[in-house]
């Protein structure tokens, strides 16, 4: 898939393609079933297929404090976009500068000038251009006039209920993992590079990988079973906690660590996908390290058993 960075990047060679346009945070069912589409639409016409999205998200650059936790950062979400078999993704950036653009100047120099748009997939309910002025309704009289198609796709809907990214928010916000993973077609994971910690998991018995999560903030916070693909051929189960370790004072960082059963290779630096299977509990604020620690066995025992593995983890330090 070709990665294109910013307008300034769209060459001649780039025109003449059928495409979508939106954040698509967390490439749900909704999302696949549009790229689907997509897909089918271009190998039908002998087209290139294209996706148009923005970084930061719109919500994110007008009302940073109130923009909702992202589901999947920007490497996320081009890994994912890609498995969907789109053959390129036009990623702008939402600056001042791009959210002063009209919304009819948006479709004559973008769309028109240097996509030559043949056919276009938005939400009925999409907004664009200064102002959010720009709608449905003005993309298919643009169309019209320039040659080009625009439909909206019926949406994808699970227990009659409309699958969206807020959808798969909530339920992660409250836990809800199997409810995710039917929004999403997969289980929810989370992708990042092993960083230095501060290391006091190793003076409790249970090391831990560290991930920093690179986002302004995330739905899912608490202890889970989960797998992490990247470090051996098959998938390691282990535990993880999600959240800003209340019990270590002084310390607000908002992390992903995850203790790996029986695992004591160095990790630093290598790239990981944690797989999150099911929670366990709520994080809290133990009053020692010694409270802590029982927990963490607990927590532990709990998620070998959700594997269905036996014996105690190994208690390790250094």
């Amino acid at each position: 898939m070709l990665l294109i960075r910013g307008l300034h990047n769209l060459r001649p060679a780039h025109r003449d393609c059928i495409a979508t346009i939106g954040n698509f945070d967390g490439v749900h069912l909704g999302h696949q079933a549009v790229f689907a589409a997509l897909n089918e639409r271009t190998s039908a016409a002998g087209l290139p297929s294209l996706v148009i999205t923005f970084e930061p998200q719109p919500m994110e650059f007008f009302c940073p404090e109130q923009a909702p936790a992202r589901l999947t950062r920007l490497r996320e979400k081009i890994q994912a976009i890609a498995a969907c078999g789109i053959d390129r993704v036009l990623l702008i950036k939402f600056d001042g500068r791009f959210a002063g653009i009209e919304a009819g100047d948006f479709v004559r120099r973008v769309l028109v000038d240097q996509l030559g748009i043949r056919h276009l997939y938005v939400g009925d309910d999409f907004r664009f251009g200064a102002g959010r002025s720009g709608d449905f309704a003005l993309l298919r009289r643009m169309g019209v006039a320039h040659g080009f198609g625009v439909e909206s796709l019926e949406t994808v809907s699970d227990n009659g209920t409309r699958i969206s990214s807020t959808r798969v928010r909530e339920a992660l916000q409250i836990g809800d993992l199997d409810h995710a993973r039917r929004c999403l077609g997969r289980s929810y994971e989370i992708c990042g590079r092993v960083g230095h910690g501060n290391k006091r998991g190793r003076t409790i018995g249970f090391p831990t990988m560290n991930l920093p999560l690179l986002r302004r903030s995330t739905p899912l916070r608490g202890v889970f079973a989960v797998r992490v693909t990247g470090l051996t051929s098959d998938p390691l189960p282990g535990v993880a906690n999600i959240g800003n370790r209340p019990t270590l004072e002084g310390d607000n960082r908002f992390l992903l660590e995850v203790h790996l059963f029986d695992f004591d290779e160095d990790a630093y630096g290598r790239q990981v996908e944690v797989e999150f299977i099911e929670r366990i509990r709520d994080e809290h604020k133990f009053e020692s390290f010694e409270a802590l620690r029982e927990q963490i066995a607990r927590d532990v025992e709990c998620a070998r058993a959700i594997f269905g593995l036996g014996g105690d983890d190994r208690i390790r330090s250094g």
